[in-house]
């Protein structure tokens, strides 16, 4: 449960004053989408149930400030800026009430002056009667607001604030400025974030004394009041003072509850997994090729900690096309030949399909019983393949998430390999092991993503690092064009020669925004206009296609049959075509660049050149024509992750859609990068002081978890 003490934070916005059904509606619109708490209210709609999340008083905490509007200056009517909001004194000329159009009522309309110029007051479905009131026509009054151009009228819809000139002093000098949604405005939020930072309870101090001292902090309650009452820009910046005191808050939490499942795991006892290397042995020696140094480090890191009686917790970290399934394999048969079976579970069912695949082609000459078990497999079929499981007839079993959170029953489960393809996150190993989930299973992640070191650490803390920084031998360099959209009809040439000449090829549409029909639309046209050149040689597939339909046409591109497969990103990851050696990215300066990268590695895998296209818009910005620079000039993926954080920032990286890095809220990396270092170690010195955080200072940080809702933290803490 958590603390009472936190409860007023955790109250919904609606307890606020000043916030009714409209502004609630409106605040769960504009926070929902950060809120990892509970989904609570199911709506019903066309497209089936759709899960909303209702805002609380903590998320109005955590909404920053981006800007500030400076009242001290307040210019005359000329002198104002289009676009910013403005204080002005004015006289009240006119009213001019809109009347009524076509049925529709028009806007209310105050024309005010003040000696320079004049503008309108335009008023959306006002009270006429209050408007006048608050606008006595020869008298002066302060306002406040945007000032816009329409129809080549200066106008300001709905002023922030309407004054009379001596009251003006109630009119805020200096007055953050927040990040909106449509209908909601800043004196709104304003208001709610105020009403939110005024019931912030009296917190003890969490962090060492010494350290708050040393950096110069105040307490997380006046923080919090700081960084919402800023006085300058710079007190916006992630370097402000309060601003990292916060998010060395929040990257500790982060990093303790790392620190708890790391110990949670190793307490747990394991069992020393060993054996002589037979199914090894035969694996590698039917091979078409050799392993490289990476490889055989990384296989003898994974021995060395399966031989240990404590639990494996280790990350294998490879670049596209590194070997890390070949890895992963010859871990699962030690385990098999040491008696125990292995699991491999994968992010979605089409992946899991792939390495079912590649891992019955591999694990052949070691007579290894494969079978796969997803949403797909039901009946008769299921039970068996349950049945056989629980009996010890199956050696690796490969599926989805649902693997681990089924009633499913192995008969020793000895190693699970999770393939996280970024996206299986903290919470959900932290869920797994609240769970006590695969107690007896030493654990292997395997990720795609070749994460810096700071983004490590905040997403994998909890686990020991192999890195494959290697490519097989044998593999060629993509070449990779930058190309502007203009000279598409020239690439669509060289397409029908590279058809002509036996080779396949991938078009991958832009990510044209968030809305997934909109990308669908974007693919559905490309996908057109190339079937006019290319017929039934081109096939399509997107994230809408049943699963069935997308792997029907993803069997026949790879069989071969289609040369052209044009494709929304779902083919960035685990999609495996040897014979396809061209990829063109269209729009690729909407991408990021890890995600452009992990496009660039479907290609590049058969003994073919292969070549990339990044097809760009012009003009491009400075950062876009960076990025593409970057991917056109090296293959590294380790160098681009480094170069996509310096560029974009850790909120960014790979996008929070399709990445399991933690959403940070507070904090910013790279900037706050130290204070993750420092965290980190305070984490650790903390649990080696404390294992079960016992005592008044542990209580202290219990209270921090709950805080930033890292709640599975504290009940495996609880549970040990």
């Amino acid at each position: 449960m958590r603390p009472a003490l936190l409860s007023p934070l955790f109250a919904p916005v609606r307890t606020l004053k000043g916030v009714g059904p409209r502004i609630e509606g409106l605040l769960d619109r504009l926070l929902a989408p950060k809120i990892p708490g509970p989904k609570i209210a199911v709506d019903k709609s066309e497209r089936g149930r759709v899960l909303t999340r209702h805002a609380r008083l903590i998320d109005l905490l955590w909404h920053l400030p981006t800007g500030l509007i400076d009242r001290l200056h307040m210019p005359s009517i000329a002198e104002s800026p289009l676009e910013h909001v403005v204080t002005l004194t004015v006289r009240i000329a006119e009213h001019r009430p809109g009347g009524t159009r076509r049925g529709r009522r028009a806007p209310y309309r105050v024309l005010v002056e003040d000696g320079t110029s004049a503008l309108e007051l335009v008023y959306f479905k006002a009270d006429p009667r209050y408007l006048q009131q608050l606008l006595p026509v020869g008298e002066t009054r302060a306002i406040s607001g945007r000032l816009e151009s329409y129809d080549g009228r200066l106008q300001m819809p709905h002023p922030d604030h309407v004054t009379p000139p001596n009251g003006s002093a109630s009119l805020p000098d200096i007055e953050p400025v927040y990040p909106l949604t449509s209908g909601l405005s800043n004196t709104s939020v304003r208001k709610a974030v105020q009403g939110a930072v005024a019931a912030l309870p009296d917190l003890p101090e969490w962090i060492d004394a010494a350290f708050v001292e040393r950096n110069g902090w105040a307490s997380f309650s006046d923080s919090i009041q700081q960084l919402h009452s800023p006085k300058t820009e710079k007190d916006l910046l992630p370097t402000n003072a309060a601003r990292e005191r916060l998010a060395y808050d929040e990257l500790l939490a982060n990093q303790l509850a790392l620190a708890i499942l790391r110990q949670s795991m190793k307490r747990r006892a394991g069992r020393p997994i060993m054996a002589p290397g037979r199914l090894r042995k035969a694996i590698v020696d039917a091979l078409p090729f050799a392993l490289t140094g990476a490889q055989e480090k990384a296989l003898a890191e994974i021995d060395a900690d399966m031989a240990e009686p404590l639990h494996m917790l280790r990350l294998l970290q490879g670049d596209v096309g590194s070997g890390k399934t070949i890895v992963a394999l010859l871990a699962m048969a030690t385990a098999v030949e040491a008696g125990h079976q292995a699991a491999l579970m994968a992010p979605t069912e089409l992946l899991a399909r792939q390495h079912l695949e590649t891992i019955i082609r591999f694990a052949d000459p070691a007579k290894l019983r494969v079978k796969l078990l997803t949403g797909r497999e039901r009946g008769k079929q299921r039970l068996a393949i349950l049945e056989e499981l629980k009996g010890g007839e199956i050696d690796i079993l490969i599926g989805t998430h649902a693997l681990f959170q089924e009633a499913i029953d192995f008969h020793d489960l000895g190693l699970a390999v999770i393939d996280e393809q970024h996206r299986f996150g903290v919470h959900q190993r932290l869920a797994l092991q609240a769970k006590g989930i695969g107690a007896g299973a030493e654990l292997l992640v395997m990720t795609a993503t070749p994460s810096p070191r700071t983004l490590l650490l905040t997403s994998y803390g909890d686990l020991d690092v192999s890195r494959l920084d290697e490519k097989p031998t044998g593999r060629k360099p993509v070449l990779t064009r930058t190309v502007p959209l203009d000279r598409l009809d020239e690439v669509v040439d060289g397409v029908e020669r590279a058809v002509q000449d036996g080779s396949q090829i991938y078009w991958v549409c832009p990510l044209v925004s968030d809305s997934e029909m909109l990308d669908l639309a974007a693919a559905e046209e490309r996908f057109a206009h190339l079937r006019e050149r290319f017929g039934n040689r081109v096939g399509i597939v997107h994230g809408k296609l049943p699963g069935k339909e997308k792997d029907a046409v993803m069997a026949r591109f790879a069989a071969g049959e289609l040369a052209l497969l044009v494709s929304t990103t779902v083919i960035e990851v685990g999609v495996d075509v040897p014979n396809a050696s061209i990829m063109i990215i269209e729009h690729a300066e909407r991408f990021g660049l890890a995600q452009l990268h992990q496009l660039r590695g479907r290609v590049g895998r058969g003994a073919a050149q292969s070549s990339c296209v990044l097809l760009y818009k012009q003009p491009l910005g400075e950062i876009a024509r960076e990025r593409l620079n970057v991917v056109r000039n090296t293959e590294d993926g380790f160098l681009i992750a480094e170069e996509d954080l310096r560029l974009r920032g850790g909120g960014e990286v790979l996008g929070t859609r399709q990445s399991g890095l933690p959403a940070f809220r507070i904090a910013q990396l790279p900037e706050h990068q130290d204070l993750l270092a420092a965290a980190r170690d305070e984490a650790r010195l903390c649990l080696t002081r404390m294992p079960h955080l016992a005592g008044e200072r542990g209580e202290r940080l219990r209270l921090l978890l709950y805080l930033f809702e890292r709640d599975d933290a504290v009940k495996l803490m609880r549970a040990g």
